[in-house]
């Protein structure tokens, strides 16, 4: 009913401030134990606390504190490390959520051999999930690789051979291909087929010596480089930066002498100037009609003076008549 789920509500919106106060108990009687998850009944008459610890915990005066604290029924489960991780749930490393936490049901034990098999590194750091353990999926491929690793011969095979003993240094399982070295000079690896390496184990067995390994070794051809040539340039992470543009030096234009502009004077000319420049234009038009006319429209009273109207600006043009 409504109220049944009224009640499952409210006692959940209570787990979270109780499991903060239960782990500060637990501090407070210093015992080396990890609340991990609070769980109300429906009807919210029970509590179940989850908790992890090494080793075992006496928590009896625990449960009295927490009794009277929260006032309800008590009951303490002790969980694995990744029975926690399948509780609380998260993201693994390869980006999906841990499969503890979804569909994995039965955690079967993981071991380093499994990482061995697959010829992994032993980097605890990578093989190991949010629950601190050695994540569950290095099962999942193992069948397979056992399945392969049997037609290959012992990691350990010594090869007898005239210029020395060789060992094993690599395995390539789906290629099945093996590196040898020998033991006087482990810079150089010689790679070998499995029906190459079988063969100079059955040699051997009949105490017979190969000449060397050389005769059976592979030449390994480099593949080129691919490369990529993205005609958009959208591998560039500059793409969208628009470039600095270089100020360029102003250059003003000199006019030329063909069309060149004089600007009249602005100031007014003075009354005591009585000598006129006769302007410059046409050198074949005489100039002294222009000074006579301005002789004859000067003040003849100092009193009547004037100010003089600026000058318009006299374009000098290039005579071509002129030889």
């Amino acid at each position: 009913s409504q109220k049944d789920i009224d009640i499952w509500s409210v006692a959940r919106d209570r787990e979270e401030p109780m499991k903060v106060r239960a782990r500060e108990l637990a501090i407070q009687h210093k015992l080396e134990m990890k609340i991990s998850d609070i769980e109300f009944q429906g009807d919210g008459s029970k509590a179940t606390f989850y908790y992890t610890a090494n080793d075992r915990v006496d928590f009896r005066l625990l449960i009295k504190d927490f009794a009277k604290e929260f006032s309800t029924r008590v009951e303490m489960k002790q969980v694995g490390f990744r029975q926690e991780a399948a509780r609380l749930g998260g993201i693994g490393s390869c980006g999906r959520e841990l499969c503890c936490s979804t569909w994995l049901t039965d955690f079967r034990s993981v071991n380093t051999s499994a990482a061995r098999y697959q010829q992994l590194s032993l980097n605890p750091q990578k093989l190991a999930g949010q629950c601190g353990k050695l994540k569950c999926c290095l099962n999942y491929e193992l069948d397979t690789y056992m399945d392969a690793l049997k037609d290959f011969p012992d990691y350990d095979t010594k090869l007898v051979t005239e210029k020395g003993d060789a060992i094993c240094q690599k395995q390539d399982i789906f290629k099945g291909l093996m590196w040898f070295a020998y033991t006087n000079n482990f810079a150089n690896w010689h790679v070998l087929k499995i029906d190459q390496v079988k063969e100079i184990i059955a040699e051997n067995k009949q105490k017979n010596k190969v000449s060397s390994l050389e005769d059976f070794a592979i030449e390994v051809t480099s593949e080129p480089e691919k490369d990529f040539n993205n005609a958009m340039g959208q591998e560039s992470l500059t793409r969208f930066d628009q470039p600095k543009r270089k100020k360029k030096p102003s250059r003003k234009r000199k006019p030329s002498a063909e069309n060149a502009v004089v600007a009249a004077p602005s100031k007014p000319q003075q009354a005591n100037n009585n000598t006129n420049k006769p302007a410059i234009g046409n050198p074949n038009k005489s100039s002294k009609p222009q000074n006579k006319q301005n002789q004859s429209n000067k003040p003849k009273n100092s009193n009547d003076k004037k100010p003089a109207e600026p000058r318009k600006p006299i374009i000098i043009t290039k005579n071509e008549n002129k030889k």
